[in-house]
């Protein structure tokens, strides 16, 4: 049997970046990880879990000595800064008071909504709650993301579907989904629908085109060549490049 994996550790590091960046002593690790989930879960509660939703798909929280800064990935950034940035402001505030620390809040608009996992998967949510048809609004969400230039999705829907007496799995695809290829810029997003006969739960895998794995690629290289030309072209592994070829 071929055993799962989720898609987006799968990638990390390889060509996806990193949700957390920071370093920490082995006193500090286990500290600044559950501090990490701790704002994730408040920002995720805040703008997703009640009205207005702000629609916020991805939590990066980048670390200094001092100060933690946490960038929120919205598809509706006008709701999550609020008139005047008085909502990202007062974010600001709450996040201090929870973590004890200077916090810099920046917001970044999502482009595609329609090709976000982590969107497409709550709006689903959103949807079986209202007693939608499932097969009608998986067709429809896949139908969406391929329009939106996806090259591939894959829905899945698990639970008392329509209400049946006994819960079954139910599947959409379209495009691509490979599984084992890393270059793929699989996005992965987990849901649940809590209907009056029980919980549905959603999972869905959004491919994007291939252009944004070679944008990290580069973003990778450009890095190790910044790294290398101020260490006078040393690398992180102790080995010095010469001439095109490492010594």
């Amino acid at each position: 049997m071929g055993q799962k994996v989720s898609p987006i550790g799968f990638r990390t590091g390889i060509t996806r970046g990193w949700q957390s960046t920071w370093f920490a002593s082995k006193a500090d690790y286990g500290t600044f990880l559950v501090e990490d989930q701790v704002i994730r879960k408040f920002i995720d509660k805040k703008f997703n879990r009640q009205m207005p939703k702000g629609g916020v798909a991805k939590t990066e929280v980048i670390r200094t000595r001092n100060e933690v800064t946490v960038t929120l990935h919205s598809a509706r950034p006008g709701v999550v800064i609020g008139p005047r940035g008085g909502e990202v402001e007062k974010l600001r505030e709450e996040l201090e008071a929870l973590t004890g620390r200077k916090v810099t809040v920046n917001v970044v608009e999502i482009k595609d909504p329609d090709r976000n996992a982590f969107l497409v998967g709550e709006a689903m949510a959103e949807q079986l709650c209202k007693r939608a048809s499932f097969r009608r609004t998986m067709k429809q969400f896949c139908d969406a993301a391929m329009d939106a230039g996806a090259r591939g999705v894959k829905i899945m829907c698990s639970g008392r579907l329509g209400g049946a007496e006994i819960a079954r799995r139910e599947t959409q695809k379209k495009g691509s989904i490979p599984l084992h290829t890393l270059d793929a810029d699989v996005d992965y997003a987990q849901a649940r629908a809590e209907t009056t006969y029980g919980t549905i739960g959603i999972k869905v895998q959004a491919r994007a085109s291939s252009s944004s794995v070679r944008a990290w690629r580069g973003f990778r290289r450009a890095g190790d060549r910044a790294a290398e030309a101020g260490a006078g072209g040393q690398r992180a592994d102790g080995y010095r490049r010469t001439g095109g070829r490492t010594a």
